[in-house]
């Protein structure tokens, strides 16, 4: 499939019959879709199943795309809606890190990682646990716009809130991380600097 092909142009494509080509958007926007699970649940397994029921749910309700936005909008609301049942229907699994278990399967794991790809990695989790420490409504703003990449209109209609609105909030989003980074992750903001 090229590259310049557009989504609108794929989904039209998919309902006509030519249903193979629904993979095409799933390759698009698996990233993203994870990336946004992974803000409502901390375990890989539970935002992988989060993101393959997105990718069902979008491909069932696919004839009710008007296209009055882009498709990654009307995805992010498929995504948010999943994710909120999939809490509500399971209670978390948790385990305790005093167990030895715990720690001899962690000690156990082969990590196959380059030391520019384990600090990369570091980076990621500092910003998503700085982003943790935010408020919801913070925190959704941040990922919405630096995740999920999506632009101020599309937040603003995501959202339902004016784009300057949105803007303004965004900016104050950006200054309280960056005062949870500097006050809980001191060190390694230093570090980011050199």
């Amino acid at each position: 499939m090229d590259a310049r092909t557009t989504d609108n142009e794929i989904i039209t494509r998919v309902l006509r019959g030519e249903h193979q080509l629904y993979a095409e958007l799933v390759k698009r926007y698996q990233n993203f879709v994870f990336t946004l699970a992974l803000r409502y649940t901390p375990g890989r397994e539970d935002a992988e199943e989060i993101a393959q029921d997105v990718f069902v749910k979008a491909y069932k309700a696919l004839k009710d795309f008007r296209g009055e936005s882009k498709f990654s909008t009307w995805l992010y609301s498929i995504v948010n809606s999943t994710s909120i049942t999939f809490l509500r229907k399971k209670k978390l699994d948790t385990h305790s890190l005093d167990s030895e278990h715990v720690m001899e399967v962690a000690d156990s794991k082969e990590s196959g990682m380059s030391a520019n790809q384990v600090e990369v990695k570091s980076k990621v989790e500092m910003v998503t646990k700085a982003i943790q420490l935010l408020s919801p409504d913070d925190a959704k703003l941040i990922t919405l716009f630096y995740k999920a990449e999506q632009s101020l209109e599309e937040i603003a209609k995501i959202l339902g809130m004016e784009t300057n609105t949105v803007k303004v909030k965004l900016h104050r989003a950006r200054t309280r991380l960056k005062e949870k980074m500097e006050k809980y992750f001191t060190q390694e903001v230093r570090d980011l600097s050199y």
